[in-house]
């Protein structure tokens, strides 16, 4: 299950130092542009809660918050390792 997430971290690091054709891809655009991808995380979240209180399509918008806040993590230069490590240290023994 979390390995859909290591993969997709992997994709989204290579995307961001890849050197993209004259076609740019989504992620490429949004690791480009952090005012575009603070925008999309921002909508992204909301869609998210309208979603959670109308009951309807609340995993394809929890999925689409968490591909966003990946990108947007990344473009930020936060590696979700450090992430992982601040949410470990927070763990009550």
């Amino acid at each position: 299950m979390f390995k859909t997430l290591e993969e997709l971290i992997a994709v989204i690091r290579q995307r961001k130092v890849k050197v993209s054709s004259t076609e740019e891809s989504y992620t490429k655009k949004l690791l480009n542009n952090k005012k575009l991808i603070e925008e999309k995380v921002k909508e992204e979240i909301a869609e998210l809660i309208d979603a959670i209180e109308k009951n309807t399509n609340k995993v394809h918008e929890a999925a689409d918050v968490l591909y966003h806040l990946m990108v947007f993590l990344e473009a930020n230069g936060i590696k979700i390792e450090d992430v992982m490590n601040e949410l470990k240290k927070r763990k009550k023994k």
